[in-house]
């Protein structure tokens, strides 16, 4: 770990112009300085740096933070990696604690995995590119359109058909046959060591910094298995990885998007036509893990799996997890039969380009995918219909959204919202808002008025006094309360706005230090407004949401059982509302 008075001397020797300066070219505008965002494509700058506050935030995408989560955003970095980074950029020379004996045990095996890893990648790179073994791969990536360069961006490689090929190799370079085991590329039986990948084109699966991590191994020919990966290791956990990543994320900060594919050979495709902001599934499901990574580097997703039952299976699971993310997500629909290695090999970048382009969104597709397997011709199959939405539409967290999405589901069944409702037991509040005590969440547009007060807070030290007489919690919803609190906690009786500036760096939601850089990167246009106005303002608004989520109850309470569960923690929800009204 590193000291925190490292941390600080680091950001001491280094403003945060010469950090991003290095990445983008920058114009003076009044306080700051301003430039196009590297994180997503804009022909207009919107991308802010503050340098008397040390903080960044772009008005486009909603990216910001300080020099270190700058550095970790744009080079892929962890925290301790962007200090180490910045340190050496900064002259400072930082130490690493003397590790404990089973800690260097760990550090050891970790790298020796790491060279099995890439000398095994390099052997069947060889044998692709330079062995009479590999001609048969050679001809067969011909045949598929595939140039050595692309091979080489991937480090291709061929396994040949011999069962102890790459355990003689390994053997020669001094490996121990027991550390390859546990990596999957070798394996052992009663008649000894042989390979795992025999007569196959081999996929290297690297992680973010292009580190082989794991081994995909795709057969010449119509035989089965048709892929057999590497087996999760000390390197690789399936969960955790998508394939090309490393690839991708240049692209994918400057479009702000991915694109999902499920095959090798598909996202191989793609990036022959240009198209580099793609991942791939490492022949497993997408998971929450997956979900969290993308979202840390782009704000859109496109999935793009085949059309079959297993390919919409995995589409709506996408939908769910991004749903739960709340990231914009679509679906790219290629014609009958086509998936974007057949597609592209027969139509220019440009068609593929005009399918992305007309994306539907994740929610539409699913609700047309269910319409389409069960016609909604009876009360029975609407019933059965709405019941499966349910749990997916309640997923849905932007209110605009789901209100919309509402309409349309009632159109194309012929039910009235009223019954839509009902059926789904009311939904003004979901079984999450119960469980979070019936919180509002941040509108994804902002709530001007609690970010004037937020701000004006940052540099009056009698607003923050006042807050804290009346309570954040009477004044501020959702990611703004949890904001208001960290900067009571930090600031309390000094008007020091640099200590909210490295405050950034410690916070690990995503959505507050968003709205933290967002604040505090240009506030000259409140220097003359009066903060008690904008807290009483603030007052009486909570005071009218207050009164509407009593009505939200009540109309929730009218088509519920008065015996169930839920008609008891609806009233004491309301209960609570009327206390906290009261002391308005």
């Amino acid at each position: 770990m590193i000291p925190e008075e490292k941390v600080r001397e680091v950001a001491d020797r280094l403003s945060i112009l010469e950090v991003v300066s290095d990445y983008v070219q920058l114009r003076r505008s009044g306080a700051n300085y301003l430039g196009l965002c590297p994180f997503h494509a804009e022909k207009t700058p919107s991308f802010n740096v503050n340098p008397a506050r040390e903080i960044f935030h772009c008005f486009g995408c909603g990216a910001g933070g300080n020099a270190f989560s700058f550095v970790m955003r744009m080079e892929g970095l962890s925290f301790p990696e962007a200090v180490k980074h910045l340190a050496r950029k900064a002259g400072v020379e930082i130490e690493d604690r003397q590790l404990t004996p089973s800690e260097r045990q760990a550090q050891s095996e970790r790298q020796t995995f790491q060279r099995i890893n890439d000398l095994t990648a390099g052997f069947y790179r060889d044998v692709l590119c330079a062995k009479p073994e590999g001609a048969q791969a050679r001809k067969y990536l011909e045949d598929r359109g595939v140039d050595g360069e692309t091979g080489e961006a991937y480090r291709l490689g061929f396994a040949p058909d011999r069962s102890d090929a790459l355990v003689r190799h390994l053997k020669s370079q001094g490996i121990e046959l027991e550390s390859a085991l546990k990596l999957g590329v070798v394996k052992k039986s009663d008649r000894g060591w042989y390979d795992q990948f025999r007569n196959r084109l081999i996929f290297p699966i690297r992680d973010t910094k292009g580190n082989v991590i794991a081994f995909a191994g795709r057969v010449l020919d119509a035989s089965l298995p048709k892929y057999i990966n590497s087996p999760e290791s000390e390197l690789y956990h399936k969960s955790a990885v998508l394939f090309g990543m490393d690839m991708a994320l240049p692209s994918m900060r400057t479009e702000n998007s991915v694109i999902i594919v499920e095959g090798y050979f598909d996202h191989l495709a793609l990036y022959r036509a240009g198209v580099r902001n793609v991942v791939a599934t490492c022949g497993t499901a997408l998971t929450t893990t997956h979900s969290g990574l993308i979202k840390r580097h782009a704000a859109k997703v496109y999935t793009l799996f085949d059309s079959d039952a297993a390919g919409r299976k995995a589409t709506i699971r996408a939908m769910e997890l991004f749903l739960e993310q709340r990231m914009p997500a679509y679906v790219i629909t290629l014609p009958a039969g086509d998936d974007p290695d057949s597609f592209l090999a027969k139509n220019p970048p440009e068609a593929f380009t005009a399918c992305r382009d007309r994306a539907r969104p994740a929610f539409e597709y699913f609700v047309r995918t269910v319409l389409a397997q069960t016609p909604p011709d009876s009360v029975d199959s609407k019933v059965r219909i709405i019941d499966e939405l349910a749990p997916r539409f309640r997923k849905i967290g932007d209110p605009v959204e789901r209100d919309l999405y509402e309409k349309e589901i009632c159109r194309l069944l012929g039910v009235t919202v009223h019954a839509f409702r009902k059926r789904l037991g009311g939904m003004n509040l979901s079984s999450r808002d119960l469980r979070d005590g019936g919180r509002q969440t941040t509108h994804p547009q902002g709530d001007p008025l609690q970010e004037m007060l937020l701000t004006l807070m940052s540099g009056y030290s009698e607003a923050r006094r006042e807050v804290v007489q009346f309570g954040p919690e009477n004044l501020f919803d959702g990611a703004y309360l949890d904001l208001a609190r960290l900067m009571l906690d930090t600031l309390s009786d000094t008007d020091d706005v640099q200590a909210l500036c490295h405050l950034a760096e410690k916070i690990e939601g995503d959505e507050i230090r968003t709205l933290l850089s967002r604040l505090l990167v240009s506030d000259d246009h409140l220097a003359n407004i009066d903060w008690r106005t904008v807290f009483d303002n603030c007052r009486r608004t909570k005071e009218k949401r207050a009164l509407q989520s009593i009505r939200d109850i009540a109309a929730r309470l009218a088509v519920l059982e008065p015996d169930s569960e839920e008609y008891a923690a609806l009233l004491r929800q309301a209960d609570a509302l009327r206390t906290r009204k009261s002391k308005l």
